[in-house]
């Protein structure tokens, strides 16, 4: 390896799932890696129990359960605002955002203006604030994606001008209800929808995962990445979740990547580029190559209407990407609570898109409040369904 000495790095949302692949890549790398801060929204003590292990002090907290966060050991943070403190501190030279929503969006905008490497897996911060994150990256390869299926695609073009794709096709499991029939998809329950077959994930991206929402958000996430327009992207069913993304080049030829179904893989990859960190020697699952299956079929946009309901917002731009994540935690927070069924999750949003009445977003203020705009309007749909059905 050719790192000069360990990197500093600042963990948002240390406490999810990604967090704790970032938090295995550190332990068990810990020549090249330390942690100098960690953020979670309001786990204290799961915070706390990582602060320990790892010999953190500087820890925030961006929405603590109770004001009694003051710890003297540590050197302790509230709020959202606090985030961005942590990203342009001279201790940090490499800042992973691994928590969900909007809210360190912010905070990613700095970290990017203060030159420091970026590895995300936040998918709200390019569908919804694209325009005004991606202009701030100052060299190549200074943003780099966790997702599986964007870190595919972006170690695929390692070598590559952009010029020359083609086509990029990302990758989904189809979920439990792949080879479900529209009438089966009418008596969906929660708990059939929260058993993934491949990923262990939270409650929302879980059920994203079975409508399929989470590809359609990710084929936004990236047009907006890798700046291609919507007919440049498209996703793939693949049951076996071993091939994570594929690249289609101009003159015929195609790359893709393969590896075990395990986060810390792109993780690894993001936080030690250039480099390659020797996981098979951690005791890392390989593939035999006579096990891997490369079968693939395309998405079914009847079955799974929110797939093209994203690629719509996608490629319609301006105020629906926004839109579309508001709206989809509404119904999905809706569906998980009984108030409606998977059918209506993408009935919703579509009426959701029907109503907007506003104007494109000029600011990211804009869009941000775009997101409340559509959790507000889907409140109000699902009322009015609960209230008609």
């Amino acid at each position: 390896m050719k790192f000069k000495r360990p990197i500093r790095i600042a963990l948002i949302g240390a406490t999810g799932s990604i967090g704790s692949s970032v938090l295995d890549i550190c332990s068990k790398f810990p020549e090249h890696f330390k942690i100098s801060a960690l953020t979670a929204c309001s786990n204290e003590k799961k915070l706390i129990e990582i602060a320990k292990k790892f010999k953190v002090k500087k820890l925030c907290l961006t929405n603590p359960i109770t004001e009694s966060f003051n710890l003297p050991e540590y050197d302790c943070m509230v709020g959202v605002e606090s985030l961005s403190e942590i990203v342009s501190d001279n201790d940090v030279d490499h800042v992973v955002f691994a928590s969900s929503g909007v809210s360190a969006i912010k905070a990613l905008q700095i970290a990017l203006k203060n030159n420091k490497d970026v590895s995300l897996a936040n998918k709200e911060s390019l569908v919804v604030a694209g325009p005004w994150v991606m202009p701030l990256i100052k060299r190549p390869n200074q943003l780099r994606p966790i997702d599986s299926e964007h870190n595919a695609i972006w170690q695929c073009l390692r070598s590559d001008p952009h010029s020359e794709i083609e086509k990029i096709y990302l990758t989904a499991s189809g979920g439990p209800f792949r080879d479900y029939s529209i009438q089966q998809m009418e008596k969906v329950t929660p708990k059939q929808a929260l058993n993934h077959p491949v990923w262990k994930m939270g409650a929302k991206v879980t059920i994203d995962s079975a409508s399929l929402m989470n590809k359609g958000i990710e084929c936004i996430e990236a047009m907006q990445l890798f700046n291609l327009s919507v007919d440049k992207v498209d996703a793939l069913i693949h049951p076996k979740s071993q091939v994570h993304g594929m690249v289609l080049f101009n003159d015929g030829t195609m790359k893709m990547l393969m590896s075990q179904a395990d986060m810390r893989i792109p993780t690894a990859s993001a936080l030690a580029w250039p480099e390659r960190l020797n996981l098979l020697n951690k005791n890392f699952e390989l593939i035999p190559l006579s096990e891997y299956d490369l079968n693939f079929k395309e998405i079914d946009k009847k079955l799974f209407p929110c797939f093209q309901l994203a690629l719509d917002a996608g490629a319609a731009g301006g105020a629906y990407p926004a839109l579309l994540v508001g709206a989809d935690e509404s119904v999905v927070n809706g569906f998980l609570k009984g108030q409606i069924p998977f059918i209506a999750i993408p009935k919703i949003i579509e009426s959701v898109f029907s109503k907007w009445q506003g104007s494109i977003p000029s600011t990211l203020e804009d869009a941000i409040a775009l997101v409340d705009e559509g959790k507000r309007i889907a409140c109000t749909l699902i009322q009015n369904w609960r209230n008609n059905n």
